[in-house]
């Protein structure tokens, strides 16, 4: 997410280019073959474009405001909401634990609730969508637990 918000920062800049996987490691202080790994599912995902050679770099491949936090946590993690790396509705529940799966549900709900409606361009300018906010307002929210 920190490189991406590098690349979306770019993007909106009056000169976007392409910007080196060593740079957008170094700048954000994240392990340069780490990252790469992470760019290359990013790139299959069609999140970010890449070119090779002295020139190169990475840019994202479509406007910050079209890219969801939920796009970029699809393309490296699967699914929102997964429970033993299997889909909720396809797991089921029996006798006392039978209304397990519709928590798992109600969690899905809840994630893309917020990751679907916040793009790469909202984090960058800190234009949460009000339904964002309110939770960060929420009694508890900044506590852990």
């Amino acid at each position: 997410m920190r490189a991406l918000l590098v690349l979306t920062g770019a993007a909106k800049s009056s000169n976007p280019g392409l910007i080196k996987s060593e740079v957008l490691a170094t700048s954000q202080q994240i392990p340069t073959k780490f990252l790469e790994s992470i760019l290359v599912s990013l790139r299959n995902a069609g999140i970010v474009s890449s070119h090779r050679g002295m020139d190169g770099g990475y840019r994202l491949a479509k406007p910050p405001t079209e890219i969801s936090v939920a796009d970029v946590m699809r393309a490296l993690e699967g699914p929102l909401a997964a429970v033993r790396g299997e889909r909720p509705e396809d797991m089921e529940y029996v006798d006392d634990a039978e209304h397990l799966g519709e928590v798992w549900i109600a969690t899905r709900a809840a994630l893309r609730n917020v990751l679907e409606d916040v793009s790469l361009d909202a984090v960058h300018s800190g234009a949460l969508p009000k339904t964002v906010k309110s939770l960060l307002n929420e009694p508890g929210a900044w506590e852990r637990r």
